[in-house]
């Protein structure tokens, strides 16, 4: 094991790993903006760096900032957390070169399912299904070129191909960016221009590819993890879909998804973590619908925000073990071990206002006070005067509740929502208390357009 791990990053995520590390007897190095220096991951850690100002190209995302504070410490490992550096390739290849262990997959790893194009290209091999895309089209294959579009005139007889609405995608895209949906050629011309604009911005290359837009279906996804020894296994399904413009709001697992389905997924899972050479923990994403068919949307190289509650159902701790991985340990158990017990549901607690189209609410928290009780688990960097800045992510906190049944999970949800305090800034607990008693959510009846069809919440 090692014995210094220096994190990567901010807020509930790198307290997250501060804690798996000391129970691990791993001394920890936090690097902080200048605008985080009272920041919770900060106090806890063994060492402390400030690595820039409050930008985030200036401090959480200079690789040579966050090398050389490893450097400084000792440290021989870096992990990444979400977000951030989290799924850089770049990043992964500076610490190797450096002779520091990343705490994630191979940097080969996150370029390849970084980018959506090729991504699909990797798990089609082992059987994967997909959308209908730019790449799957008549008028493409007979022409065996990539699916990435490049102009007008080729993104418009693609999506006349493929049939309206279709999703215009950034090819390096990821946590919700880069995405557009047009309905039509006028919205598909329109709409072209401003994702390759986005795509460029956000991610250094304006790379789109298109797809079919499957409405009306569950964002469904895997948690795998897999070692240096050639073991792989996958810990259950979480449903994804009640989000907001693709970012998640509510998770909950196991999904509502019939046994033939899930099975059918699971192998599907296995072969392409196994296809890929995979070594860490991973999430691996689909779209399904009503039926059963399932497509592939992408696939997280990193620990995720709700891996919280794949370990409420399971027991096994993530972080814990996408450490040990990475320091070489061998998994402990198969795919025989692993059996999800009860139902766990996660709300995100943002600093949001719900009301004004979920608008960032920063300030200072006069009151915070957070729901305790059987079955209740909080995962929070946030505290009494603590300062929500502008300049990062709203999450407060992840509240998730477990329960033996759906039922019993979503009433300590409630008690849990209900009792969680925050004042001096607005936040999205409102919300999650309508969707808690939302009749179509209790019924376990959503899908990715619940926000756009609910007259509830």
């Amino acid at each position: 094991m090692f014995k210094k791990v220096l994190i990567a990053n901010r807020g509930e995520i790198a307290v997250r790993v501060i804690r798996a590390c000391r129970e691990l007897g791993v001394r920890t190095v936090a690097v902080y903006s200048e605008a985080d220096r009272d920041s919770l991951h900060v106090q806890l850690a063994d060492e402390q760096v400030c690595i820039g100002p409050h930008q985030p190209a200036r401090s959480y995302l200079n690789i040579p900032a966050v090398i050389s504070a490893a450097e400084v410490t000792n440290a021989d490992a870096i992990h990444p957390g979400a977000g951030f550096l989290a799924e850089n390739a770049q990043f992964a290849e500076a610490c190797e070169d450096c002779r520091i262990t990343f705490v994630g997959p191979s940097a080969e790893n996150i370029r390849t399912m970084g980018d959506k194009v090729d991504a699909r290209k990797a798990v089609v091999k082992s059987g994967v299904p997909l959308v209908p895309s730019s790449s799957s089209t008549r008028r493409r294959s007979r022409r065996n070129v990539q699916e990435v579009i490049e102009t007008e005139e080729e993104a418009l007889a693609i999506a006349r191909d493929i049939g309206y609405p279709v999703m215009i995608k950034a090819a390096a895209g990821g946590g919700g960016r880069g995405m557009r949906a047009a309905h039509n050629d006028v919205s598909l011309v329109a709409l072209f221009r401003t994702t390759r604009a986005e795509a460029e911005a956000a991610f250094g290359k304006p790379d789109v590819y298109i797809e079919k837009l499957i409405q009306h279906a569950k964002h469904i996804e895997f948690q795998v993890l897999a070692d240096h020894h050639g073991n792989v296994v996958h810990l259950g399904e979480r449903d994804c879909s009640i989000q907001r413009k693709h970012q998640k709001l509510v998770e909950e697992t196991p999904s509502l998804l019939d046994d033939k389905c899930r099975d059918e997924m699971a192998r599907h899972v296995i072969r392409a973590t196994r296809s890929i050479g995979y070594r860490s923990v991973g999430t691996i994403e689909f779209l399904v619908e009503d039926d059963g068919s399932h497509y592939f949307l992408e696939m997280n190289t990193r620990i995720q925000v709700e891996h919280t509650i794949t370990e409420m159902v399971t027991g096994l701790d993530l972080v814990k073990w996408q450490l040990r991985v990475a320091a070489g340990d061998e998994l402990e158990f198969d795919q025989r071990d692993i059996r999800g017990r009860g139902h766990a549901i996660e709300c995100r607690v943002n600093a949001e206002d719900p009301a004004q189209g979920f608008a960032p609410s920063p300030g200072t928290l006069t009151q915070y006070r957070v729901p305790g009780g059987p079955g209740i688990r909080v995962d929070s960097h946030a505290y009494l005067g603590y300062a929500v800045s502008p300049f990062y992510d709203s999450l407060l906190g992840k509240l998730c509740a477990y329960g033996d049944t759906r039922d019993e999970a979503i009433a300590r949800m409630r008690r849990g929502l209900d009792e969680y305090v925050v004042e001096g800034v607005h936040t999205t607990i409102p919300f999650h208390r309508r969707v808690m008693d939302d009749p179509a959510f209790v019924a376990g009846n959503v899908h990715t357009d619940f926000l756009e069809t609910s007259a509830s919440v």
